[in-house]
């Protein structure tokens, strides 16, 4: 049985991939730090795991010239092939809800004169 780790664990094993990726390019700390735009307090942060901001993360991804790695996360936009059949345009937004037009539809009422 695969045991589901952590969200802290998670974060730990991404902060060495990280670090073992910039060890693997050779690239010091202060280098990094530069070309990302990060403070060195902020990358050794995200190194072991002591968490930081997303956009600081993206930053790091980016200057060790992992940028694709990024788009992976986005599901592809899927048109289903019986609207494409259909001729059917995809909804643009959400219907309007029953409880909505009941409230409308009861101020109405109770603004009429009797």
């Amino acid at each position: 049985m695969q045991q589901t780790k952590t969200p802290e664990d998670l974060e730990l094993e991404l902060g060495e991939q990280l670090r073992q990726e910039r060890l693997r390019q050779n690239i010091t700390m202060e280098d990094l730090c530069l070309k990302a735009g990060v403070s060195k307090q902020t990358l050794r942060a995200l190194e072991t795991g002591a968490g930081s901001r997303v956009i600081s993360l993206i930053r790091v991804i980016d200057a060790l010239g992992h940028g694709q790695w990024l788009t992976t996360f986005r599901p592809p936009v899927r048109i289903s092939p019986l609207q494409i059949a259909r001729g059917v345009p995809s909804r643009q937004r959400a219907a309007r809800s029953v409880y909505a037009k009941q409230m409308r539809l009861n101020k109405l009422d109770d603004s009429e004169p009797t």
